[in-house]
C-alpha cells in the first residue's frame, strides 16, 4: 500500500528510484586521562586525524565535474578552511595539555562551545552553520576511531539512480552524490537554509528536509517517489501513481527546456510594464550565476560571511579587495552591499559574548554596528564607498527601526566622504544608500524612510517574524509565519506606495519575492522590482511574463480587505489563474 509522507521541499523536481538508507555509526565518545607523557602524543593523534580529514575533503573537490558551478566547490571550500581554522585545528590541543583528556573528548568540548555560540544567533541562516561545525567535527572523530568512508562516499557508480534517506547530510555529502548519479535525497532533520539545502538546489538535486522519522518507514531497496516541490515522498507507489509522476517528470523536463529561452529575454508583464529581476547573492563564487541566469544586477549582497570562522572582523582593506573583485566579475552590472546583519552573539575575537535571551530582538544588524563603529562599521563603509569608484554599488542598511538610526547612520557616512576627500581617494558622492524595510515600524514610517533615502529594500523574512511576533525557526509556532496574513500584505502595500510617492525604487529581497504562489499578488500590488535567489530567476521571469498588472491589481486590492483566511486563499487561487 501506498504512503505519502510530509516533510520541507527545499530542492524542486520529481526523482524515482530505489532507496539507500545512509547509516553514519553512531560515534560513543568518552573521556579518559593521559599520562602525561603521552600527552603530546595525543595532540600528535588529533593532528594527524585533521590532516587526512582535510586530505578526504580536497579529494572529494578534486572530483567536482569542471562543468560545476564555482560556488558548489566554495562549500567544500568552507568545511577545509574550518579545518584549518584556530577554533579547531589548536583550540582542541589546547584541551588535551591542558585536562590531560583524550583527543576525541577535546574536540567534543570544542565542538559544543563553538555550537553554543550558532545555536543564539537569530538569523536562521547563520544559525544552521553550527550543522557545518557537526560535519566537520564528526569526519574527524571517524578518523580518531578508525571508521572507514560511507558506502556513499566510495567512487563508483553503484548508488547511480538510487535515493538517499539519511538523518543529516553534509555539502561534501551532497556533492559527492551528484558527483555518482544520485537521483534525490530525504533527510530527518535539517531546513531551508541549510547548506545542504542551498546545494541542493544549485545541484539540481530534488531534496526533502524535516521528514521526521522518515527512517522508521523507509527500508533499504524500496521504491520511492520525490516530489521536492511539494515536499512530499510516495513509499512503495502503485501503478497508477507511478505513472502520474512519470508524466510530472516529462512535464518538468519540457518547462526547463522552456525556461533556458528566457535567459536573454526582458522581464515585461503582458500589459508592457518593465520589471527589473536581480539576484540574492553570498559569497563571492557565486556571482557567475548572476550572468549565467541574464540577472539585471545584484539586489541583496549579503556580507555575513565575511566575518565567519574567524578571530578577528575583516579590516577595510579586506573589504575593498572582497568588493572591487565582485565588481569585476559583474561587468558592470550594479550590486547592492547590505552592511553587517548579525547579532550580537557573534564570535569575533575567539570567544562568544553573553547570549542574549532573545537575540531576535537584541543588539543586532544596525543597532550592534552603531555600537561598535569603529570594529564594525567604519572599515565596511569606507570600503563600499570606495568601491563606488568602480562600478555601479548601492548601500543596503539593515534593520532599520527609527529615523534617529538612519540619521546616525547618515552622519557617519558623510564623515567618511569628507575624509575620502581629504585624502584624494576616488569615490562616487551620488552613491544610492536604501534602507531595509523589515521591522513594522519602519514599514509604518516608510514615508520617511523615503524622503531620506535613494531607495527602499522589503525583508519579507523579518517583516513577517516581528509582525506576527514569532520566532520563524520555532516548530511550534512557524505555522503563523504567513506571507498571506493582511498584517503583512498591508505593510508591504505601505511601503510599495510611500516609495511611490516619493518617486524612489523599491525592491523586495526576501523568500516572498522568490515564492511563485505570490509573484502575481505582489504585481498586483505594486511591485516592479524582485531580487530572487539565481535558481528561481527564470521561474519569476516566466510568471511576469504571463501577467497582466491591470488584471491582478483589481483582485490584489479585494485581497486586502478579505475577511477571512479562507477568502484570502481564494482571491490568491484567483490571481494566480490571471494568465493572459
Amino acid at each position: 500500500m501506498s504512503i505519502a509522507l510530509h516533510g520541507i521541499g527545499v530542492a524542486k523536481g520529481i526523482a524515482i528510484g530505489k532507496a539507500h538508507i545512509l547509516v553514519r555509526d553512531q560515534l560513543e565518545i568518552s573521556e579518559y586521562c593521559v599520562a602525561r607523557e603521552l600527552v603530546e602524543d595525543e595532540v600528535r593523534r588529533l593532528d594527524e586525524a585533521t590532516v587526512l580529514a582535510r586530505q578526504q575533503l580536497r579529494a572529494i573537490r578534486e572530483h567536482i565535474p569542471r562543468s560545476t558551478a564555482p560556488d558548489i566547490a566554495a562549500f567544500i571550500d568552507t568545511h577545509v578552511l574550518m579545518l584549518e581554522d584556530t577554533a579547531l585545528s589548536q583550540e582542541p590541543a589546547r584541551l588535551i595539555r591542558e585536562r590531560r583528556c583524550n583527543a576525541e573528548w577535546a574536540l567534543r568540548l570544542q565542538r559544543d562551545a563553538l555550537v553554543a555560540v550558532f545555536e543564539e544567533m537569530d538569523d536562521p541562516y547563520l544559525r544552521t552553520r553550527k550543522d557545518d561545525v557537526d560535519h566537520v567535527v564528526h569526519r574527524i572523530q571517524r578518523i580518531l576511531q578508525n571508521q572507514g568512508p560511507l558506502r556513499h562516499e566510495v567512487p563508483d557508480s553503484r548508488l547511480a539512480g538510487y535515493i538517499i534517506v539519511a538523518d543529516d547530510l553534509t555539502p561534501a555529502d551532497t556533492v559527492v552524490m551528484q558527483h555518482h548519479g544520485i537521483a534525490a535525497f530525504v533527510t530527518e532533520y535539517g531546513g531551508a537554509t541549510s547548506h545542504t539545502a542551498i546545494l541542493a538546489r544549485s545541484l539540481g538535486i530534488p531534496g526533502i528536509v524535516a521528514l521526521h522519522q522518515a527512517r522508521r518507514y523507509v527500508r533499504e531497496d524500496d521504491v520511492l517517489i520525490v516530489d521536492g516541490g511539494k515536499g512530499v515522498v510516495v513509499l512503495d507507489p502503485d501503478a497508477r501513481t507511478l505513472e502520474y509522476y512519470q508524466g510530472l517528470q516529462r512535464q518538468e523536463r519540457a518547462d526547463l527546456a522552456e525556461l533556458g529561452k528566457l535567459k536573454g529575454a526582458p522581464a515585461r508583464t503582458e500589459d508592457g510594464i518593465a520589471v527589473i529581476l536581480e539576484a540574492n547573492i553570498e559569497l563571492p563564487k557565486d556571482f557567475e550565476t548572476v550572468l549565467t541566469v541574464g540577472a539585471t544586477g545584484v539586489g541583496l549582497y549579503r556580507t555575513e560571511y565575511l566575518y565567519m570562522n574567524r578571530p578577528e572582523p575583516p579590516d577595510e582593506g579586506e573589504h575593498f579587495e572582497v568588493y572591487a573583485d565582485v565588481l569585476r566579475l559583474l561587468e558592470s552590472l550594479p550590486i547592492t552591499i547590505r552592511t553587517l546583519d548579525i547579532g550580537a552573539d557573534k564570535e569575533m575575537d575567539g570567544h562568544a559574548r553573553p547570549g542574549a535571551a532573545n537575540p531576535a530582538l537584541g543588539l543586532r544588524a544596525v543597532r550592534l554596528c552603531l555600537k561598535e563603529p569603529g570594529l564594525l562599521f567604519l572599515p565596511q563603509l569606507r570600503a563600499i564607498l570606495r568601491a563606488s569608484a568602480l562600478g555601479p554599488v548601492r548601500l543596503l542598511i539593515p534593520m532599520l527601526a527609527s529615523l534617529q538610526e538612519l540619521h546616525q547612520v547618515l552622519a557617519i557616512i558623510e564623515g567618511i566622504r569628507q575624509e575620502l576627500r581629504a585624502a584624494s581617494i576616488p569615490f562616487d558622492p551620488n552613491m544610492p544608500i536604501g534602507g531595509m524595510i523589515e521591522v513594522p515600524a519602519a514599514a509604518v514610517c516608510a514615508d520617511l524612510f523615503a524622503r531620506e533615502l535613494d531607495f527602499l529594500s522589503i525583508g519579507t523574512n523579518d517583516l513577517i517574524q516581528y509582525t506576527m511576533a514569532i520566532d520563524r525557526v520555532n516548530d511550534e509556532v512557524s505555522y503563523l509565519y504567513d506571507p498571506l496574513n493582511l498584517g503583512v500584505l498591508r505593510l508591504i502595500k505601505t511601503t510599495i506606495d510611500a516609495a511611490a510617492r516619493c518617486h524612489i525604487p523599491v525592491a523586495m529581497c526576501g523568500e516572498m519575492a522568490g515564492d511563485l504562489r505570490y509573484v502575481r499578488l505582489l504585481l498586483g500590488l505594486g511591485l516592479r522590482e524582485f531580487s530572487v535567489h539565481p535558481a528561481t530567476l527564470l521561474e519569476v521571469k516566466r510568471i511576469v511574463n504571463s501577467t497582466s498588472c491591470g488584471a491582478v491589481a483589481t483582485l490584489a486590492a479585494e485581497l486586502l480587505n478579505s475577511r477571512s483566511q479562507s477568502e484570502a486563499q481564494e482571491l490568491l487561487i484567483a490571481i494566480n489563474g490571471c494568465v493572459v
